[in-house]
């Protein structure tokens, strides 16, 4: 058999598990989920995070300047049927302190080393990245791989010439923070009613104080976005990816305009024990747009929660 044809063949069957639901725990309403924040001083600095659920620990990196509060409450509760779901503040912004450096993946990767090994010093966790999330999940792996049991790379690219960026109006849309624009860019258009039931979600949550309000710092945004430019340029990563022995699940919506899944793709090329998975009619935040189908597919991809089974 072909590489192509067992590429085609791993897409075909991410689908089919996409479509077919399988067993598991029943998920926690989104109405009941609540994130209670907790400090971790570490790296210099201190880091606000919470968790939910029970089970073996499961961290999740959001994207670009989001703290913990934007994680939707459907996609955290379905996650904690079977999993500890961790979440966090990154440094500068949110709850915790000011960033102990300048901000670069391979920096934000050591702070979250660190974070690691205060509140699960039992050793590794699985780690989802998205978006930006998902460069600082390529670099904790590669910097610090005895850390990570398993790997899920959502909706990212691997950064330098194999990373394929959307339209330019679309990059400065999806930059604006306007929930207009946040569903014109994240959602294919005949999915756009998905996205609008995302954001009273979230609305719901904070509203109720089930999720902390919080802020996002202009300077902190500022040096998010600056670091990526290195990132774009540099081919570093993906060679170094290529050395990389922790399992990984690459997955992204399928018709994805701001991270194309054309990076996925490269990605799992890249990886070696790497598992590539489509969510049809699916874009950016399609983790959002079907919460619990997309944790069914991670649940399935980590396997049992020895923890929870005991």
């Amino acid at each position: 058999m072909t590489s192509t044809l067992r590429r085609l063949l791993a897409v075909c069957v991410g689908l089919f598990i996409l479509a077919a639901p399988t067993p598991m725990a029943m998920a926690l309403p989104a109405g009941d989920v609540a994130l209670e924040p907790q400090y971790a001083d570490v790296a210099g600095t201190r880091i606000a995070w919470a968790a939910i659920g029970a089970g073996d620990p499961l961290l999740l990196l959001n994207g670009t300047a989001s703290p913990m509060n934007e994680w939707d409450p459907a996609f955290l509760g379905a996650l904690a049927s079977s999993r500890r779901v961790i979440v966090l503040d990154y440094p500068g912004l949110g709850l915790s302190g000011a960033a102990p450096g300048r901000w670069t993946f391979d920096h934000a990767s050591d702070w979250i080393s660190a974070f690691i090994t205060a509140i699960h010093p039992e050793g590794p966790v699985d780690v989802l990245g998205w978006s930006m999330g998902g460069f600082i999940a390529q670099r904790l792996a590669v910097r610090h791989p005895g850390q990570v049991d398993h790997l899920v790379l959502a909706a990212t690219n691997p950064g330098g010439d194999a990373a394929v960026l959307g339209p330019r109006w679309v990059q400065e849309a999806d930059s604006s923070g306007d929930d207009a624009a946040y569903l014109d860019t994240n959602y294919p258009p005949r999915r756009r009613a998905a996205g609008e039931r995302f954001l009273r979600r979230l609305d719901a949550a904070l509203a109720s104080g089930r999720y902390p309000g919080e802020f996002v710092p202009r300077a902190t945004r500022r040096a998010m976005v600056a670091a990526e430019d290195p990132w774009l340029r540099s081919n570093v990563n993906l060679r170094e990816l290529r050395r990389t022995a922790v399992p990984a699940l690459v997955v992204t919506g399928a018709d994805d305009v701001i991270t194309p899944a054309v990076n996925s793709r490269r990605l799992s090329r890249a990886l070696p024990n790497a598992i590539l998975r489509l969510v049809p009619h699916a874009g950016h935040s399609f983790l959002f747009q079907q919460p619990r189908a997309v944790a069914r597919m991670i649940d399935g991809f980590l396997g049992p929660s020895a923890s929870a089974a005991r």
